[in-house]
């Protein structure tokens, strides 16, 4: 058994390959050979997003706080809230963040493949963000 205790690994800030706007990473978890998960604790200011990205074994978000935006590539845009659980398929292009007035935080849990555990993309256009609000 190990335990982890809340405070003792360092926040980290998203870096701006990976996202748009101001984002924190808490590190919650990195399972030990041979298993492959990892979760972290990601808090995206209000208009804060990831570029769009894929993972090559899927990824789970479960907002904990906040308001925030998912959308697949090809897919509508939807508003996820506390308590709501996301499933990305793997290989699904998406992304995800705060809205545009409300900081949101979830919790991303993903397992890596090869060593990858994601395919860092292009970023989100300020229209595709908008999704006509």
């Amino acid at each position: 058994m190990e335990i982890t205790r809340s405070g003792s690994q360092a926040s980290g800030i998203g870096p701006a390959d990976w996202f748009t706007g101001r984002v924190r990473i808490d590190p919650l978890f990195q399972a030990p050979g041979p298993a492959t998960g990892a979760g972290a604790l990601v808090t995206f200011e209000p208009g804060a997003r990831t570029v769009w990205h894929t993972h090559p074994l899927g990824q789970t978000l479960i907002v904990t706080a906040g308001c925030g935006l998912v959308q697949r590539e090809g897919g509508p845009l939807e508003e996820i809230r506390p308590g709501d659980v996301v499933w990305f398929p793997p290989g699904e292009k998406h992304w995800h963040g705060a809205g545009p007035t409300t900081a949101m935080s979830h919790i991303a849990i993903q397992e890596r493949l090869d060593g990858r555990a994601v395919d860092w993309l292009e970023p989100v256009a300020d229209a595709d963000y908008a999704g006509g609000r």
